[in-house]
């Protein structure tokens, strides 16, 4: 079992429905699946992630089918490494997950919003859900043989941490032109995103690659964007309401997705 108690670091071992740790903290399996790792001190509001809300936007985004380049972009770097143990960190209702559930021997998805793993839960039985933060992952050390980061923060001592020597983690960001023309709706001046300079201590950089492409969406599909999106919060309701009557809406992607190996 790779379960760490998120109160004492503790491996967790499966007792009938729960999780428990030697200093006999428990963490019950909901019924839908998952286990809840993420105790009240730990958060940083009460419900924090995705609400429920958000997360019904992004699946119904998701599961049109828009960003699955992205997704089969990243399950052939994962095949290509054959990893046994995979984590999906943010991983939401788990439509990238559950793909790369199917290239493991097991798959754990993680993410802060319980609505969002309530419903991975229901529908991907295949993977192993929770409900936690991504700075503190809750699991024992040098567990997984793959990390993927969809977009998702995370403390990067945690990850070489959890990580195995050898093993990879895979970050996919927004390239410089990502979403310009949904930008071009909420700000008076677009601007470029900047680049990722990120840096992974104790993993080296092996491969990084652009992935982009036009998509071309109905009004529907393109509130479910704008709603996935941090442009969210910034969008006026007349932002919304021109959205949905439009009968097409074009809008180009850019990621950058980068492999990061763990070094000895």
């Amino acid at each position: 079992m790779s379960w760490s108690c998120p109160l004492c670091h503790a491996p967790l071992t499966r007792q009938q429905n729960s999780y428990v740790c030697p200093q006999r903290h428990q963490f019950d399996l909901a019924k839908e699946g998952y286990v809840n790792l993420l105790p009240v001190q730990h958060k940083r509001s009460r419900d924090p992630g995705d609400s429920a809300e958000m997360m019904q936007a992004r699946r119904a985004f998701l599961d049109a089918g828009h960003y699955q380049p992205l997704r089969d972009a990243i399950s052939a770097l994962l095949q290509s490494v054959s990893p046994a143990q995979i984590l999906d960190i943010g991983c939401g209702e788990g439509y990238y997950t559950h793909a790369f559930a199917a290239l493991a021997q097991r798959t754990w998805g993680l993410d802060v919003s319980k609505s969002a793993v309530r419903a991975g839960a229901k529908r991907y039985p295949q993977v192993e859900f929770c409900v936690a933060s991504s700075q503190r992952l809750p699991f024992v050390d040098a567990c997984m043989d793959a990390v993927v980061r969809i977009y998702a923060p995370c403390n990067p001592h945690e990850l070489a941490r959890v990580v195995k020597v050898g093993g990879v983690v895979i970050t996919a960001t927004p390239g410089p032109r990502h979403l310009m023309e949904l930008k071009g709706l909420i700000y008076d001046e677009v601007r470029l995103h900047a680049p990722n300079d990120e840096q992974l201590p104790g993993f080296l950089l092996v491969q990084e690659s652009a992935l982009a492409y036009p998509m071309t969406l109905s009004g529907a599909e393109a509130v479910a964007l704008l709603q996935m999106t941090p442009f969210a919060w910034r969008a006026k309701p007349q932002v919304r309401e021109q959205l949905a009557q439009k009968a097409q809406f074009d809008c180009q992607t850019d990621f950058v997705i980068q492999v990061w190996r763990r070094e000895d």
